[in-house]
C-alpha cells in the first residue's frame, strides 16, 4: 500500500475515533471460530450480598439508637459531632419530625434547641403542649455540613430509621416540620405550601394509621415571620385532633 494512502487511512481512522490497535493480526468477524476449552468464560461466583436495613430488626427504641450509633452507610456520621435521635416524651400522642439537626443540636445530641427549637417551643405552649407531652425527630440524625439540605441519597439512607422510629413510638398524631420531613414520609411531590394544614394517614409498615398533618419548619418562621398565623392555625387543628383522640 503506497504511503499517502496509508496516511488518508490513519487519519480516516483519527477522524472516526480509532486509535488503539485490538490485535496484532486482522480478523475477519463473518467467520466463526472455534472456541477453545479455556476460552470459555466462567461464571463469577459471589457471596449472597444482604440488602436488609439494620433499623428493620430494632424492636425497641434503644435498639434502634445503638443501630444508628453503629450505623456507617452514611457519610454525614464522618462530619457530625453527635447523632441526635429525639427529644421529649416517647409516650407522648404527639411525635413531631424535623428535617436534620442545626449546628446548636449537633452539639447537644437533641433536636430543636437553637433557635428554631425555641420557637417550635413557644409554638407549642400556645396550644397546651410542651417536651412533656411531646415526642420529637427528624427524618436526617446527622447535621449535614454547614447546615446544607440533605440530598435525596442521604434522605433513602436515613428514611428506614425515621420509619422505624415512628413504627415504635406509634403516635395517636404526627406533625411534619417542612417540606422535607412531609415530602418523604408522605410520599409526595408536592411542595410544603400545598401539604400544610390538610389531614392525611400515614401508613406504617406494621398497617397503623396515624393521623397526620405538614406545617411550616420554624426555621423557615424565623426568615418568614409573616407566616406564623399559618402554624399556630395548623397547631389549633393538631390541639383539636388530639382531644377527639382522648374522648
Amino acid at each position: 500500500m503506497e504511503t499517502k494512502t496509508l496516511l488518508h487511512l490513519l487519519d480516516w481512522y483519527q477522524s472516526n475515533g480509532i486509535n488503539s490497535v485490538l490485535h496484532d493480526q486482522p480478523r475477519n468477524r463473518l467467520k466463526e471460530e472455534p472456541v477453545q476449552e479455556n476460552q470459555i468464560p466462567q461464571p463469577i461466583l459471589r457471596a449472597p450480598v444482604s440488602h436488609e436495613h439494620p433499623a428493620l430488626a430494632c424492636q425497641t427504641l434503644q435498639q434502634l439508637k445503638h443501630a444508628m450509633l453503629d450505623f456507617e452507610g452514611c457519610d454525614l456520621k464522618q462530619s457530625a459531632m453527635n447523632l441526635v435521635f429525639s427529644d421529649g416524651n416517647p409516650k407522648a400522642p404527639i411525635m413531631l419530625v424535623g428535617e436534620a439537626p442545626g449546628a446548636d443540636e449537633d452539639r447537644q445530641g437533641l433536636p430543636f434547641v437553637g433557635q428554631s427549637g425555641q420557637l417550635l417551643d413557644k409554638v407549642l405552649k400556645s396550644v397546651g403542649l410542651d417536651r412533656t407531652n411531646t415526642y420529637i425527630s427528624n427524618i436526617i440524625p446527622w447535621r449535614p455540613p454547614g447546615n446544607r439540605p440533605p440530598t435525596t441519597q442521604e434522605i433513602a439512607l436515613c428514611q428506614p430509621f425515621i420509619q422505624k422510629h415512628i413504627e415504635l413510638v406509634q403516635p395517636k398524631i404526627l406533625v411534619f416540620l417542612g417540606g422535607v420531613a412531609a415530602k418523604t414520609l408522605l410520599n409526595s411531590n408536592d411542595g410544603i405550601m400545598r401539604l400544610r394544614g390538610i389531614w392525611r394517614d400515614y401508613a406504617t409498615h406494621d398497617g397503623l394509621a396515624i393521623k397526620a398533618l405538614a406545617t411550616f419548619h420554624p426555621a423557615y418562621l424565623l426568615r418568614s415571620p409573616g407566616q406564623k398565623a399559618l402554624v399556630w392555625q395548623d397547631f389549633l387543628k393538631v390541639e383539636e385532633m388530639l382531644k377527639s383522640n382522648m374522648k
